[in-house]
């Protein structure tokens, strides 16, 4: 399953997702992990949750993104969730790319049985309605 937090920023996006994968943390019988653009959300997550740089791995684009993310899945098969922050800062803007790496994600998600927490730094009129299909809007 696919959740967005979609706003525009300084809107409250990455409280609302630090509060989700607290919450995931607590609920959780397997492992929940977040991923950042920088280290910026250290003392506001859990320790309980792993908190991953993307800038540390040189993650660029986001086909590296989902190879990225596949191989987290694939090496730890007790992550329940992953927290998402500022997609758009770690692949790119593209709003048509997002879409089509969302689908692919949300693939992912039913084949590893991981829920997916994304903040989107955009106005949601701005985003294919396609996103809206395939992912719910927190």
């Amino acid at each position: 399953m696919l959740k967005l937090i979609i706003g525009k920023k300084g809107s409250g996006k990455t409280k609302k997702l630090i509060d989700a994968v607290t919450a995931a943390a607590d609920a959780s019988n397997g492992s929940v992990a977040c991923i950042e653009k920088s280290s910026t959300l250290t003392l506001n997550i859990t320790h309980r949750v792993r908190l991953v740089d993307a800038d540390h791995y040189g993650i660029s684009g986001y086909e590296q993104f989902y190879g990225f993310i596949a191989g987290m899945c694939a090496s730890n098969y007790d992550i329940t969730h992953i927290g998402i922050d500022a997609i758009l800062r770690i692949a790119n803007r593209n709003y048509d790319e997002l879409a089509e790496f969302l689908a692919k994600l949300n693939e992912l998600s039913k084949d590893a049985n991981t829920e997916f927490i994304i903040t989107i730094s955009a106005d949601k009129s701005e985003l294919p309605a396609a996103i809206f299909e395939i992912a719910e809007e927190m």
